[in-house]
């Protein structure tokens, strides 16, 4: 670490005792600070090579770790220890990542990893936005240069009033959640969800949490004043400036010259042909510099592509700031799922499948806030050929990961409850295509797929991605980007919704950050763009379909008494068991008396809800049931009425006259038809039914057989 002094300091912030502290904890590192909230703590590193590397990126990991000795718990599985990392894990690194490596500078190309670790968790605090905010003071306290501090915080907004970091209990009544970042300047991303709220809620909290973070800044400024932190001072380019402009003079005519409103691919061979052309031009001037070349073309594109938008009002494929790209689709796109829609919007193309389960599909999730369960998952997958490329895949990576997490949040408050339509509900999308927010197709995709599922959302939602183009005061928002457009320009900024409101956004920056103004400009837009790709999905399908897809499994619910949940299980699960063996049922019971059935078979489902009726209906003395004989006695016979239930038919019971033989009237599973004459209880709790067949003789049997319909 550059500084030898060790350093703690205490702030009273939104009602919460926060502590930072550095110099006495991994003293190797470049930099580390230990940061705490409550009883929330943890530990954020940051360790920078000292050789750059040659590659044009800035080689940048953030690793946010969780271990479960923090909660006092030991994990699960067969190997009791950390794996691989979590899915929350995974979306937390990259909530670290975003406002983080857009403030340090492009030309720092040194290998650099920051790792936090959760040391001490109390269930109460969130560990995402103190990574945050530890993150940024390990860097400060290092020798990487950083035009931070930045801080984060989570806003809700409980009873109509918005909450600084909202506990657990607070979020469940809360109408959003959305975590913000930012500098003490200006906003630099955003990520949350919403119960669709109104873009003017939206402004109104990022305003609110931006007040928010220049306390936690202060305080961090505070912490690092007079530590005498001195940061590693960059060569100058030096000769990368002639080599730029001797590539503007070669290729800017070209580029000028040809109209770059033409598809992707045509756009991409153009770009590239210009590119070799003129590393073939210059490597007589500059040998062995075809790197330097390369990467003072793609400046020279990129200011030409920006200035073509902010002065000539041109977008690279032609369309003006606020038209979204032809949209058309199909809803019940294959035959066999559940529900599927194919959603396309200009080159970006989206597959999504629904696929319905039961309780037993749930995801279970082993966490530091304890063992949850999942019953809706989104999956979003992103393959290769979908931009023309070839990679290998080990599975999901972290842009697929915190892209189906975005998707999911959006998709999520439309949903039905449990207690409306208790399936468990995963929805995959593929990508076939992408050129520009493939996330918000998935939205858009998954929306319809739902509908076609005949899945009750409670309105369609849709999804468009805004971008930013800044120069010096003057900007544009464009509306549906491309991906020349996220790449080039200076903003990512995802709105998903209804037609009534927000249900999710993210924003990601590549400038310092953006003003209140910036903000409430492209929202508007946004707005706009969704109501108009909420319109052409309704062209293609517009409400939930009424009936469920023949291949979807059937459920049927059901309320028992608590008390009569152990009597459908049976002793050892025997009775639930037979239950499930003779009708080919799913059956889930929870401890609340909530009954489950599913099956892919309707009449299975009634078959067992009667089943389970039966075992729970109380024997009712005066009433006829149908019985079978299941035993003989020398005095009688024992009858079962019901599923566990039996009584006793006596001897003298079985006719209207004297029986010497109790095998001359019945024999062991025999049909009878018997009124049950009282119901006993005893002194050791056991209950007797004593049964007449002779009372029941003037009765037809086939009026009183119990159903299955």
């Amino acid at each position: 670490m550059s500084i030898e002094e060790t350093r703690r300091m205490e702030a009273e912030l939104f009602g919460r005792k926060f502590t930072l502290e550095t110099g006495r904890l991994a003293r190797q590192a470049s930099g580390a600070v230990l940061a705490s909230c409550g009883g929330t703590t943890v530990l954020a590193t940051v360790v920078a090579s000292e050789e750059m590397i040659e590659d044009d990126f800035l080689p940048l990991t953030i690793n946010y770790q969780e271990k479960s000795f923090a909660a006092g718990k030991i994990p699960g599985g067969y190997f009791k220890r950390e794996g691989r990392p979590s899915e929350k894990e995974i979306l937390t690194s990259r909530l670290i990542d975003r406002p983080v490596r857009p403030l340090i500078p492009k030309n720092f190309r040194c290998p650099t990893q920051v790792i936090i670790t959760v040391i001490s968790a109390d269930k109460e605090n969130a560990t995402d936005v103190l990574s945050v905010i530890a993150s940024s003071a390990a860097i400060m306290v290092s020798d990487i240069p950083f035009a931070g501090p930045i801080a984060a915080l989570t806003v809700g907004k409980v009873d109509g009033e918005l909450v600084v970091n909202p506990s657990p209990s607070q979020l469940e009544s809360s109408t959003m959640e959305v975590t913000v970042a930012g500098t003490e300047e200006a906003i630099v991303m955003v990520e949350g969800g919403a119960r669709e709220v109104s873009e003017a809620e939206v402004v109104e909290a990022l305003t609110f949490a931006h007040e928010g973070i220049r306390e936690i800044v202060a305080f961090e400024n505070r912490f690092i004043e007079g530590l005498g932190v001195e940061k590693r001072v960059l060569e100058e380019e030096g000769e990368e400036n002639e080599i730029a402009d001797d590539v503007r003079s070669f290729a800017l005519p070209l580029l000028e010259g040809r109209d770059l409103a033409a598809s992707k691919d045509q756009r991409h061979k153009f770009v590239k042909q210009v590119r070799g052309d003129a590393v073939e031009k210059l490597s007589e001037s500059y040998p062995e510099k075809e790197s330097e070349i390369k990467k003072a073309f793609e400046g020279l594109f990129k200011n030409h592509v920006r200035s073509m938008i902010v002065s000539n009002e041109t977008r690279p494929d032609g369309r003006d700031y606020t038209t979204v790209r032809p949209i058309s689709g199909e809803a019940g796109f294959l035959e066999r799922t559940h529900g599927s829609a194919l959603f396309t919007r200009g080159e970006t193309q989206a597959l999504v499948a629904v696929t319905l389960g039961t309780s037993y599909d749930e995801q279970r999730i082993d966490s530091l806030e304890g063992d949850l369960t999942r019953s809706f998952m989104l999956h979003y997958n992103f393959p290769p050929y979908s931009v023309g490329e070839t990679s290998n895949r080990l599975g999901p990576g972290r842009r697929e990961i915190g892209h189906g997490a975005l998707a999911a949040r959006a998709i999520k408050p439309v949903l039905p409850e449990k207690e409306e339509f208790p399936y468990t509900i995963r929805v995959v999308s593929e990508i076939l295509e992408s050129n520009g927010s493939s996330s918000m197709a998935t939205v858009c995709g998954s929306s319809m797929a739902l509908m076609d599922a005949g899945v009750p959302i409670s309105a369609p939602v849709a999804g468009i991605a805004m971008g930013l183009i800044k120069d010096g005061e003057k900007f544009v928002i464009l509306s549906d980007i491309l991906g020349d457009e996220d790449h080039l320009g200076d903003m990512d900024f995802k709105v998903a919704g209804t037609e009534k409101g927000i249900t999710a956004l993210q924003m990601d920056m590549k400038i310092a950050g953006i003003t209140e103004a910036i903000l409430s400009t492209a929202l508007s837009q946004a707005h706009e763009a969704r109501m108009h790709v909420l319109g052409k999905m309704g062209e293609i399908i517009n409400s939930p379909r009424e009936e469920l897809s023949e291949y979807a499994p059937r459920v049927l619910t059901m309320q028992l008494k608590p008390d009569k949940v152990k009597v459908v299980i049976g002793s050892g699960g025997k009775t639930i068991k037979k239950i499930v063996e003779d009708t080919g049922a799913q059956i889930d019971i929870e401890d609340d008396g909530l009954v489950k059935i599913f099956s892919p078979d309707y009449e299975a489902c009634r078959k067992a809800q009667n089943y389970i009726k039966r075992i729970v209906e109380d024997i009712v003395a005066g009433k006829l049931y149908v019985g079978v004989v299941k035993r003989i006695l020398d005095f009688g016979a024992i009858v079962e009425i019901g599923p566990g239930k039996d009584g006793l038919l006596h001897i003298s019971e079985l006719e209207n006259r004297r029986v010497a033989n109790v095998t001359d009237v019945v024999k062991e599973n025999d049909e009878v038809l018997v009124k049950c004459l009282a119901v006993e209880r005893e002194r050791d709790g056991k209950t007797r039914v004593r049964l007449s067949r002779k009372a029941a003789l003037d009765q037809n049997i086939e009026d009183y057989r119990v159903s299955d319909e």
